[in-house]
């Protein structure tokens, strides 16, 4: 089943995102300049989500690409397939980046899988901004899967 290779390809991401992190809030300071973490996690009040935000350079390491939401007739929305994320207990979920260097997970509903594109029934607006390369780096972040 594509969904359970896609889980087993998740938390390996996630644990490569975790080591590319650490290894780089390891380097001294003067190699940091202002930086002072290359990555934290905000709680966003009154949710059960929180906000990730990079620095500049942690997002260039993990390759972070995003691609806007587009309307598809007047209800239906479409994001690149590769922007979708599988949850280990079949739901769906996109990481949008409502500004520079922040992303949040957001749930969406797929209606159907066209080739490289996800028509969904629910999910972000027209326009926002979805992640398509970095997704499970930022999910092993927002949940600090580290690797042993």
């Amino acid at each position: 089943m594509r969904a359970k290779g896609f889980i087993v390809g998740l938390v390996i991401a996630a644990a490569v995102a975790a080591v590319v992190i650490a290894a780089s809030s390891g380097s001294s300071q003067e190699e940091q300049g202002a930086e002072s973490e290359p990555a934290r996690v905000e709680p966003i009040k009154g949710t059960d989500l929180s906000r990730v935000i990079l620095s500049a350079d942690a997002a260039k390491r993990l390759g972070i690409k995003t691609a806007a939401v587009t309307g598809q007739g007047s209800r239906r929305k479409v994001i690149p397939y590769d922007a979708v994320i599988y949850a280990a207990d079949g739901t769906t979920f996109t990481y949008t980046s409502p500004k520079p260097l922040v992303f949040v997970r957001s749930p969406i509903k797929v209606r159907d899988i066209r080739g490289d594109r996800a028509l969904l029934s629910a999910g972000p607006p027209a326009g926002t901004a979805v992640v398509t390369v970095g997704s499970q780096e930022l999910f092993g972040t927002e949940y600090e899967v580290e690797e042993d």
